[in-house]
């Protein structure tokens, strides 16, 4: 018997001209031509042996055969209409895996986490805080916040925060021994690097100081550990303005100069392209996203510093 169904792209094909009685806007609902919607039609007629639409005035109307078929098989159309957004529901419940850096889980997400499970309560959230891997997700991850320049293959990438990268140290250090006045007073200082040397290089090229040697200073391999550093008075960081916000608000870091580097990398909420609209992938992207907006006036450079 499975053999007499005739092929679903036939069927869709009927099912849309039979409703909209029209082989155009059928093409346009099913995004193909209406030459294939003809074509799909006929190979329909033909595996069935009966005519199914006929034309009058130059209306496309179903025969007798064509009417009582498409009664049929609408019901079949609406009730795999109700088992996708059933499973797509069902989609939204559940775990779900988020993968990040630990940086950005300990001064970000999971200050802000609560709100989530308010919200979902029907979503556990698994945070697993690793350095990022290459290029792709790994088959135990659902979604990701990547840091980088937002082009990575077969993954959809959104744009998190603008990175500002500025100098941040203990309030301790302002009213210490060693002066602390102007960007030239940082050659008295221990400079605190994050992975590499880079950043602060670039930073005392734009603000136009010479001199400086900042291939000394220890090197941290997360900036939650540069942060910490800095908060006990070990030297001056070139942070990440998004994660040092909450030690700056708190008062346990300070801003000594205004002067701040674009950086050229960026936070991205990232997931596979073909689950971008599962229910659960879709919550968290939707409320990350919905969350840094709320918040991106006070993520200005001038606003964190002051």
């Amino acid at each position: 018997m499975a053999n007499r169904l005739p092929p679903l792209n036939a069927l869709r094909a009927f099912e849309a001209s039979a409703r909209q009685l029209s082989f155009t806007r059928a093409a346009e609902e099913l995004f193909v031509t209406q030459a294939a919607i003809s074509h799909q039609i006929k190979a329909l007629e033909e595996h069935l042996g009966l005519k199914l639409f006929m034309r009058k005035n130059r209306s496309l109307l179903l025969t007798e055969e064509g009417q009582s078929y498409y009664l049929d098989i609408k019901d079949i159309f609406n009730s795999l209409h109700d088992a996708t957004e059933k499973l797509l529901a069902r989609g939204a419940k559940g775990s779900i895996t988020v993968s990040l850096q630990p940086s950005f889980a300990i001064q970000w997400l999971v200050p802000r986490l609560q709100a989530f499970n308010l919200r979902h309560s029907d979503i556990d959230v698994r945070i697993k805080a690793v350095d990022q891997p290459d290029n792709s997700l790994t088959e135990d991850v659902d979604i990701a916040i990547y840091y980088g320049r937002g082009r990575w293959p077969n993954l959809h990438a959104d744009k998190l925060h603008t990175e500002y990268l500025i100098p941040v140290c203990s309030p301790l250090l302002l009213n210490g021994k060693k002066p602390l006045d102007s960007v030239n007073d940082l050659t008295q200082h221990t400079l605190l690097h994050d992975t590499s040397r880079r950043d602060w290089k670039r930073w005392f090229k734009q603000v136009g100081v010479k001199g400086v040697n900042v291939n000394h200073g220890p090197i941290f391999s997360h900036s939650a550990m540069v942060l910490q550093a800095a908060i006990h008075g070990q030297g001056i960081a070139l942070a990440n303005s998004v994660l040092a916000k909450p030690d700056i608000d708190s008062g346990r870091l300070t801003c000594p100069f205004n002067d701040v580097l674009i950086s050229k990398n960026s936070f991205y909420i990232v997931c596979r392209e073909n689950q971008l609209d599962i229910g659960k992938i879709a919550a968290f992207r939707d409320w990350v996203l919905d969350t840094v907006e709320e918040e991106k006036d006070s993520m200005d450079s001038g606003q964190i510093m002051s």
